[in-house]
């Protein structure tokens, strides 16, 4: 009689946590769904949900519950981008502050948002030129710093951070000249997409197509990530394509910005405290902290965004406000901790 495979432990313990974390998430979808300047109660959520099941949007029920999921949604995906594209420039550039808009890929998203919102001011053109903005300057930073993402034996990839840094620099005074040029009628909505706003945003496919592919490459890489944060000067005499690493990690990561950026503008701190508070709280294990950082991620943004829009309400405030303000002082907490360790 053969004996049927046992599952390890270690793998049971990452299913568990995962399980828990994607329960938690949703509840935080659900919270969004109910809280509000209107709130629903239990009777009203399960009545809109079945008139939205139906296809029917005639009761306010169905109506506020098909606003804010939709919402919420989109909120999820744009925080579980950020938080995977944190990790993946945090393992590319083994620098634990890289976050995903470290390259300036959020600053060519900007120079192409505004642009449009300057001589156009329609939504799918505003999106389509903040993803082909940020889309353009991951290609020049490509071009430029291709011998960064070849492989060789230091793996900080010194020239593609500093060449990012210096085309964020150049995307900021081109924000800043439009800013300055903007008519009033149009410079509050430039202003709020560049801190990062929700209230546009609408449920689509693009972002979550983005995240599936992502993720399933950042899991299927996540032995090899581990090998070459620990042993990055033998990472590829172990077996590991360094070089075809670099590339994809680098790819994905700026895919999944353009696609968070040109979603919801640029939100800060979630690519940068999420990965951090993993970490933290998990270990350094990327088979584990690439899926809990994206759960954690999308949960964290949906959270702030109820909070940006319920706080004050009934105005709204902007999320990246609000990310901000709780990413300050988790991530020095988080810095605290560390030193006293």
């Amino acid at each position: 009689m053969c004996q049927q495979p046992t599952v390890p432990a270690a793998v049971r313990q990452r299913a568990r946590l995962l399980g828990m974390m994607a329960v938690l998430a949703l509840a935080c979808i659900a919270f969004a769904c109910v809280a509000g300047s209107v709130r629903l109660g239990p009777g009203e959520l399960l009545e809109g949900a079945g008139a939205l099941l139906r296809g029917e949007r005639t009761s306010m029920a169905a109506i506020l519950l098909d606003l804010r999921l939709s919402r919420a949604l989109a909120g999820f995906a744009t925080g579980a981008m950020l938080a995977l594209a944190g990790v993946m420039m945090q393992a590319l550039l083994r620098n634990p502050l890289a976050d995903p808009y470290v390259l300036g890929i959020s600053g060519g998203a900007s120079v192409g948002a505004l642009s449009a919102m300057l001589f156009f001011n329609v939504l799918w053109v505003i999106d389509a030129a903040a993803f082909g903005g940020a889309l353009a300057v991951a290609l020049l930073l490509y071009a430029l710093a291709h011998r960064d993402l070849r492989g060789g034996i230091d793996a900080s990839a010194p020239l593609l951070l500093l060449t990012g840094v210096i085309a964020g620099a150049g995307c900021g005074a081109l924000v800043t000249l439009m800013l300055s040029l903007a008519p009033e009628e149009r410079l509050r909505g430039m202003v709020f997409w560049m801190i990062g706003d929700l209230s546009g945003s609408e449920q689509r496919w693009l972002p979550w197509l983005a995240l599936a592919v992502g993720l399933i490459y950042a899991l299927r890489r996540a032995r090899d990530i581990n090998v070459l944060a620990l042993h990055a000067a033998g990472a590829e005499a172990l077996g590991v394509p360094v070089g075809a690493l670099r590339r994809g990690l680098f790819i994905c990561a700026a895919l999944l910005t353009a696609c968070a950026v040109g979603t919801a503008g640029s939100i800060g701190f979630v690519g940068l405290v999420v990965p951090h508070a993993c970490r933290f709280a998990l270990g350094p294990d990327h088979r584990l902290l690439l899926p809990a950082s994206a759960l954690a991620g999308g949960a964290f943004l949906v959270l702030a965004d109820t909070l940006a829009r319920t706080v004050a309400a009934p105005q709204q405030l902007p999320v990246g406000v609000v990310t901000a303000l709780i990413g300050v002082p988790a991530f020095l907490l988080q810095l605290h901790r560390l030193g006293r360790r």
